[in-house]
């Protein structure tokens, strides 16, 4: 590997099934676990093996110069 960092966000939910945890940049590139700590350490694991394989490939690595998360309450 080539030593490169890169800073990505990652959005991660938590329901009553665990955590959930995906990566927008990089498009299918997510997945779950029964705490925190576990659904970091996993999407971490996804992130630089999707990394490697755009690598491997010489595809360009999607990158963003702001990322905004909020939540809002929408009455129906």
């Amino acid at each position: 590997m080539s030593g490169e960092k890169f800073l990505l966000p990652v959005v991660i939910e938590k329901d009553s099934d665990g955590y959930f945890a995906y990566c927008p940049p990089l498009q299918g590139c997510y997945t779950q676990g029964d705490s925190y700590e576990e659904v970091i350490n996993n999407i971490q694991d996804g992130i630089r093996l999707h990394i490697e394989d755009r690598l491997a490939n010489n595809e360009p690595i999607p990158t963003s110069e702001m990322v905004s998360l909020t939540t809002l309450e929408v009455q129906v």
